[in-house]
């Protein structure tokens, strides 16, 4: 069962705390570099045999894993090569980038998953952000339009998985925070204010009914089509219905504070806090701060860790600093020690990995799938932390 235990958010700011030894962004990009080249020759490499699959997903036995447009992870390693571009403004990356995010495009039209935003938000957004390729806003606008075609005004939810009927039959899971941010983005776009009213929906409705008392969440949460109330919770790749999943807790505290940046609704920040409280405190949390994969996993401390979960916090860490208004400097150096730790002792070495830049990931322990691996969104989300640390570090605005 998972602990229950809930701190005050207001404790965080008190917390005393070791200062982060100081990033060297140019060395790890550096790396991260050359790394990344390597996984570009041996993903082209691999394409050659098979050219409907596009980007490189994770190592199955040591062999490179690719998959196709319509894997929910095919928008992370264009969104790599952009953040490597944005970091170096080489224009190599430029072109390696939008070469990978082509072959995504087709994924606008896509209605039968929720996915929409880790496809082509991590890929097309990041491209529009950088270049302001019209050709980009298209594709924005048309994705979440299809993306829009998944909500349910009696659930106030997007759909998350048309899989498994017989298991659900309106499953939405807290992955699905995460492709908001698409919504909103395509709101600012057209002009059209019905995707930020979904977005909006959407999130009350998660917040509503996916959190515990603890601000742990489940992962899982199945609601009735045609009444609109929760049918049954769960946590689907966690330990156990009742333990806190890593990486779905990391989801809960990105995307919340990506809405309170998008809507500026103070609901959101003080969740987003909560959410932090929980993850920060826990008593299962490793002093590097890269968490095990779930917090209620019965053999800790021998449970494989989650890089990609530290990840993602580290990211939601960083924004979460900028709007805090009584614990930013302790998410800020939290972040910092998070990013030291994943770069210190959990970056692949040169060379190794295919190219992977970082290793000791878990995609779903129950099953047996990606386990202690490298995951192109544990990279993707590694190099979004860093780079919000360094426009933090030289005064600038994250958004």
């Amino acid at each position: 069962m998972v602990r229950k235990f809930l701190l005050p958010v207001v404790c965080l700011a008190s917390t005393t705390f070791v200062n982060a030894q100081k990033l060297d962004f140019g060395d790890i990009f550096k790396d991260a570099e050359k790394q990344t080249q390597v996984l570009i020759k041996n993903t082209d490499e691999a394409r050659k045999e098979n050219d409907k699959l596009v980007s490189p997903r994770t190592l199955e036995n040591g062999k490179l894993k690719l998959v196709a447009s319509k894997d929910w992870t095919s928008g992370f390693f264009p969104g790599v090569l952009w953040y490597i571009y944005e970091f170096n403004k080489k224009g190599q990356w430029l072109a390696d980038a939008q070469r990978f995010t082509a072959l995504i495009e087709k994924e606008k039209t896509n209605g039968t998953t929720h996915d929409m935003g880790f496809k082509v938000y991590c890929s097309f957004g990041n491209g529009y952000r950088l270049t302001k390729d019209t050709g980009y806003k298209s594709v924005l606008i048309q994705s979440a339009q299809t993306l829009a075609t998944r909500f349910s005004p009696v659930v106030g939810c997007i759909r998350s998985w048309d899989h498994h009927a017989d298991q659900w039959k309106f499953p939405v899971i807290i992955d699905n925070m995460m492709n908001l941010e698409l919504l909103f983005e395509a709101s600012k776009l057209s002009g059209d204010s019905s995707y930020y009213k979904i977005a909006v929906s959407h999130a009350n409705t998660t917040m509503k009914n996916h959190f515990r008392a603890d601000y742990s969440c489940y992962h899982v949460v199945d609601y009735d089509p045609e009444t609109g109330k929760v049918v049954h919770k769960q946590t689907h790749q966690g330990f156990s219905d009742e333990s806190a999943w890593a990486r779905g807790q990391a989801w809960a505290l990105y995307g919340y504070t990506m809405c309170y940046r998008e809507t500026g609704d103070p609901a959101y920040l003080a969740h987003a806090e909560k959410v932090a409280a929980y993850i920060l405190n826990n008593p299962n949390m490793p002093k590097d701060l890269v968490p095990y994969w779930d917090f209620n996993a019965p053999n800790i401390p021998n449970e494989p860790r989650d890089a990609s979960a530290a990840a993602v916090i580290a990211s939601g860490l960083y924004e979460l600093s900028q709007y805090s208004k009584g614990s930013a400097k302790y998410y800020k150096e939290t972040a910092d020690k998070i990013i030291n730790s994943l770069t210190k002792s959990y970056r692949a070495d040169k060379g190794t990995y295919q190219g992977f830049i970082l290793t000791q990931s878990t995609g779903s322990k129950p099953a047996n799938s990606e386990v202690d691996v490298p995951l192109n969104y544990a990279d993707y989300y590694y190099l979004e932390a860093l780079l919000r640390a360094k426009k933090i570090k030289e005064g600038k605005k994250l958004f």
